[in-house]
């Protein structure tokens, strides 16, 4: 059984790569003695596994910078729609899966309550629409295949809000955050964990149940609040925790007063029960998560 983790210099694969068995394979731009997927040629994908002919392929690469899409549209959609249909379309031909990680950035924001599966799509940014259109594309394409929409991913490295906002902490006395977005804090390693025990699932289960393992799931940490509530808590901890040696004043502002390129939807909370009935799978609070996460940088 070969597995395939694609975008492996990204903070998702990190995360996978520390607890996948080590015989499963990484496709990243450096560092991997296997051909590169590229998804910004999605001719190329098919050719690339054509040399690897991975059982089930995990699809963590993705095109993510939310406000250059605006300008960038035709490359966002080659990485996130075009490639993954690619993917799909391989994949079907050759009996594989693919396991494809998607975004709450699918819907609009305008919900008071968690979105479930079921609920219309109807993204307000070109990063949003690629990611929808990517998610259909591997529908279309008769693939076996699992989509994990999550939100506000972060972990200890790369480029995200946490990492961010301890770097900004260090350096500044005061900081400005929105407070009028609302989701649910994701660390890399309760997706990873997600994933690894789905993939454990598919793989015990019989052939003639292996299909209810598929479709659309929401996997995210329970709970919600804002990012500047979220900043709150990651300097709290970091104080706590000597990581941080003072905690900086923070400020809430609004959307309004923190203009960016595209737009972001106000309330991104999704609904992750339906994954856990599946899979038997609990995933962890918002809060309990961001503690592991602040407590493997412990000094």
């Amino acid at each position: 059984m070969t597995v395939l983790v694609t975008g492996a210099n990204g903070q998702l694969a990190a995360a996978l790569r520390a607890i996948l068995p080590p015989e499963t394979l990484f496709s990243g731009r450096a560092g991997d003695i296997l051909p590169h997927l590229d998804l910004s040629r999605p001719d190329e994908i098919a050719p690339a596994l054509d040399k690897i002919v991975p059982n089930i392929i995990v699809n963590t690469a993705a095109y993510t910078a939310v406000d250059a899409a605006e300008s960038d549209e035709e490359t966002a959609l080659a990485v996130n729609a075009h490639s993954v249909g690619e993917m799909g379309r391989w994949a079907f031909q050759h009996g594989a899966f693919v396991l494809h990680v998607s975004t709450d950035y699918v819907f609009d924001g305008t919900a008071s309550r968690p979105y479930t599966e079921d609920t219309p799509i109807a993204p307000i940014n070109s990063y949003g629409r690629s990611k929808a259109i990517g998610e259909q594309r591997l529908r279309e394409s008769g693939a076996s295949h699992a989509i994990l929409r999550t939100s506000w991913l972060y972990g200890p490295a790369g480029r995200n809000f946490f990492v961010t906002m301890l770097r900004l902490a260090r350096e500044r006395d005061a900081l400005r955050v929105v407070d009028d977005q609302m989701g649910s804090p994701t660390t890399t390693a309760v997706v990873a964990g997600a994933i690894h025990h789905m993939l454990r699932r598919r793989k015990t289960q019989d052939k003639s149940s292996a299909p209810s393992l598929e479709g659309t799931f929401h996997v995210t940490c329970h709970g919600q609040t804002t990012w500047h509530g979220f900043a709150r808590a990651i300097f709290e901890g970091a104080v706590s925790r000597g990581l941080l040696d003072r905690m900086p004043r923070l400020e809430p502002v609004s959307t309004s007063e923190f203009p960016t390129s595209a737009r972001r939807p106000a309330y991104s909370v999704l609904d992750p029960s339906k994954f856990e009935r599946t899979f038997d799978y609990r995933l962890a609070d918002w809060q309990y998560a961001l503690d592991a996460v602040l407590d493997s940088l412990h000094p």
